[in-house]
């Protein structure tokens, strides 16, 4: 069987990451940032882009202690409002940086006072052109409809501007491990999850903290290439009402990284498994659960980046045992343009 792009481009990931950590301008633009000090940093982002952005916002709050919120482009793009933002730095991601809404946001945003930082795929886009700093992906071209080279970039380019940022040693030498590790992931064998995902029509997706933004990317691929209407949610939100779904016809998929959320996101999935929902997990092992091979730690910021490349895998080996082609989802365009 021909391999897909969604896992060619997957498996481009780590080489993809290596371009992009050794460039210079990461450090050179968290020197900015430094000195501009900003009270608020906001992240703009849609889709996948959107659940990097998730991910980040988490990463800055613990290491840098600055408050961070959504930009809700819509109040730029559909509504014309005018916000105050000096002190302000906004975030914008994008794999095209072509989508109107993002770019009307960091016009917006600009001229508002805010300090503008796009980090897209393709530093020639009209988001780069509106942008202060741009940190070029360097991922390369990538075909697929599903992005997922280019997801791992983002991650990794806003994880470097953070460690940076924060002058955080030991996050920058996690980071320089951060390739090696990726390619290892790709030899993780995660066909159980693959084989439970092709059975099923639904599935929960669960994390807590930086792990959210992995269980909402890991939904929206589900739903993307193979058909499947998953519900991602911290472990804590799922007390408070979805828990009711869980049983045999809804499996669920938990990312644990091994921090101070570790012991609530393991309760919450083995509560799950207790009530006879198939719950597989990566980064622990609760009871009833099947544990998902990962990589031993290294650095809980960024031991999920490893396990959501061997989702994509196991994703994309879902959808082709659905009969699904994952590089052509229905109605949808590699770029997609909202405003």
């Amino acid at each position: 069987m021909t391999a897909s792009l969604m896992r060619r481009e997957t498996l481009e990931a780590p080489e993809a990451a290596a371009r992009l950590l050794g460039a210079p301008v990461l450090a050179d633009a968290a020197a900015r940032l430094r000195a501009a000090g900003p009270r608020l940093v906001l992240f703009c982002g849609r889709g996948s882009s959107g659940h990097a952005g998730t991910a980040l916002r988490y990463l800055i709050s613990q290491h840098l202690g600055i408050a961070t919120a959504d930009a809700l482009p819509s109040l730029a793009s559909v509504y014309r409002s005018r916000l105050d933002l000096s002190g302000t730095v906004l975030v914008a991601l994008s794999q095209s940086g072509r989508s109107p809404d993002l770019v009307a946001q960091t016009e917006a945003a600009r001229a508002e006072g805010a300090l503008t930082v796009a980090l897209v795929n393709d530093p020639a886009s009209p988001l780069a052109r509106a942008s202060d700093l741009v940190l070029d992906l360097r991922a390369g071209p990538e075909r697929s409809v599903a992005a997922t080279k280019s997801v791992l970039a983002e991650l990794a380019a806003g994880a470097a501007l953070i460690a940076h940022w924060a002058e955080d040693a030991a996050l920058l030498a996690a980071l320089a491990r951060w390739p090696e590790r990726l390619a290892a992931a790709a030899t993780l064998d995660w066909s159980a999850l693959a084989a439970v995902l092709a059975a099923h029509d639904h599935a929960f997706t669960v994390g807590r903290g930086v792990g959210m933004g992995i269980a909402g990317e890991a939904a929206l691929k589900l739903a993307e290439v193979a058909g499947i209407a998953a519900l991602a949610h911290s472990s804590a939100e799922l007390a408070h009402g979805p828990r009711a779904l869980a049983g045999p016809d809804f499996p669920a998929l938990g990312f644990v990284q091994d921090d101070a959320a570790r012991a609530g996101t393991e309760a919450m999935l083995a509560d799950l498994a207790a009530a006879g929902a198939p719950v597989l997990a990566a980064g622990a092992a609760p009871v009833g659960a099947t544990a998902l091979p990962v990589l031993p730690p290294d650095h809980p910021a960024l031991d999920l980046l490893p396990m959501l490349l061997a989702f994509y895998l196991a994703a994309e080996a879902a959808a082709r045992a659905r009969g699904r082609d994952p590089d052509h989802p229905p109605a949808l365009r590699k770029v997609t343009e909202t405003r």
